[in-house]
């Protein structure tokens, strides 16, 4: 079969998982926020709507506007009127998430209702979201305060979001408001030794935690700058910013990617596991660096390269395997993130879903 052929089949057995995926109940977290949800809110208000279904969300939302298969759109419509009727949880990084596809269909459905549900959480992350010093987004989760800290993730998760409602609603505060949390993410984040990224900063302890250069958290900041590069009209002198620091991340990426072609969960450590989330969230940022003109065409060799491991990861089921679960921040010991489980999860189908959009352009 041929490689395009294969990304085809691929894709649509990807689709079809998702939404079994989507809603499979994570024990692991519901049992979790028994004890530890912050807000005391009804847990089945998170049931469904947390980071790990939000990015699969925008995955999907991705694959709707490549395809033009309105069942796609029928299926998000359907989920968010779902979550519409039980009610939404509290705010934080997390839970915002699924609002970056939410305000896309608004956009394309003209669903004044989702609006609305975007305004209010817009208005909230630009006036009252929990702030580090210097302004930074705190990472606050729904079970954990994360004082003072700045963490790769928030870019994706939260950013991404405010910077397309505000672009959709032509508030240039929003906008402006993302451009300075990239900027201050790299400021504190950025190891200039590798060009990686630290997984995350305490301004209480003034330093990076472990310093894990963890996978999937330095693929969240490969995808965001180009995504997020491509939702606003900036001035040049940050865009070419931005574009300097994705190709210091993609050489180092370069130099760590191993001969299989995948990832390794910790970038720079070789006796870790390889990890497919990360691998698809490295080689869809590069592809799409690529073909926005942000990164050398070089680069698009390194990302094809991870493709007949990724394609190799999809089961029959369509279902992504070896993807990492979620993980929170690693404060002692880089081992931590080795010892992190292998589970499928809704964020490996969407990662995957967008890194085999791309590879098929």
């Amino acid at each position: 079969m041929a490689v395009s052929e294969e990304i085809k089949e691929k894709l649509d057995l990807l689709a079809k998982s998702f939404q079994k995926v989507l809603y499979e109940e994570d024990e692991t977290f519901l049992k979790n926020m028994e004890k530890n949800n912050l807000a005391g809110d009804d847990i089945a208000k998170y049931r469904f709507w947390e980071w790990t279904q939000g990015v699969g969300l925008f995955g999907f939302w991705k694959l709707f506007m490549e395809t033009g298969n309105k069942e796609y759109l029928d299926i998000l419509i359907k989920y968010y009127d779902r979550q519409m009727g039980i009610g939404f949880p509290a705010k934080n990084v997390n839970t915002v998430t699924p609002l970056l596809a939410m305000c896309h269909v608004a956009e394309y459905a003209g669903r004044d209702d989702y609006m609305a549900v975007c305004d209010e959480w817009a208005k909230w992350i630009y006036e009252s979201f929990p702030r580090t010093k210097e302004g930074g987004f705190q990472h606050i989760t729904s079970d954990t305060l994360n004082d003072s800290e700045l963490w790769d993730d928030t870019l994706y998760m939260t950013v991404l979001f405010l910077a397309k409602y505000g672009t959709i609603t032509k508030n240039k505060k929003y906008v402006e408001e993302a451009v300075y949390q990239f900027l201050l993410h790299i400021k504190y984040l950025t190891d200039r030794k590798t060009g990686l990224w630290y997984h995350g900063w305490s301004f209480n302890e003034r330093g990076n935690f472990a310093k894990a250069l963890w996978g999937r958290g330095n693929c969240w900041v490969t995808m965001a700058i180009p995504e997020f590069l491509s939702m606003v009209e900036i001035d040049s002198a940050t865009k070419r910013f931005l574009a300097a620091e994705l190709l210091s991340q993609a050489e180092a990426l370069k130099k760590y990617q191993s001969e299989s072609g995948m990832w390794h969960t910790l970038v720079d450590d070789p006796d870790s596991y390889e990890e497919a989330s990360a691998t698809c969230g490295f080689a869809y940022g590069l592809l799409k660096g690529v073909h926005m003109g942000l990164l050398p065409e070089e680069y698009r060799a390194i990302a094809e390269k991870a493709l007949v491991p990724i394609l190799k990861c999809i089961n029959r089921d369509g279902v992504v395997e070896q993807v990492s679960y979620g993980t929170p921040m690693g404060r002692i010991d880089k081992n931590f993130y080795k010892e992190i489980p292998l589970k499928p999860m809704p964020y490996g189908q969407a990662l995957a879903i967008l890194f085999l959009l791309e590879a098929g352009k």
